[in-house]
């Protein structure tokens, strides 16, 4: 993992065409805009590892007689 210091307003690139801005730091919080092509997928990490529901795929598998 590569870790930079950034200052607010100072951008990193990434292969020529996703820029990464600090936007605003307040506290323990940095706001980071991010601008990329539209064929590059986003994500917040804590959203793509939500837990899954199960109660429904475990009622739809059971067999019945």
């Amino acid at each position: 993992m590569l870790v930079l210091s950034r200052k607010k307003d100072e951008t990193i690139v990434v292969n020529d065409n996703i820029y990464i801005t600090i936007v605003d730091i307040r506290g323990d919080k940095i706001r980071v805009g991010i601008n990329a092509p539209p064929e590059v997928a986003i994500h917040r990490e804590e959203l793509s590892k939500k837990p899954v529901d199960t109660t429904l795929a475990s009622e739809t598998s059971e067999i019945r007689s």
